[in-house]
């Protein structure tokens, strides 16, 4: 039976409001979970208010 083991990050976006997201350093968190063995299952943001966003968690996931 495969095992897995689970990991949670959660990215803070930017700007005064929230909302603006750095693509090149999204890119490099995801390249370097990747590089470790992470595979992305899930994302989501949570809101603030009008459609913007605060953060994004993103859920890992990789063998035992």
């Amino acid at each position: 039976m495969v095992q897995w083991e689970y990991h949670t990050l959660k990215y803070r976006t930017g700007g005064f409001l929230g909302g603006k997201v750095n693509e090149e350093e999204l890119d490099d968190l995801l390249n370097s979970r990747g590089y470790e063995g992470w595979e992305l299952v899930s994302s989501f943001d949570t809101s603030l208010y009008q459609g913007q966003s605060k953060d994004i968690i993103m859920i890992f996931k990789r063998r035992v």
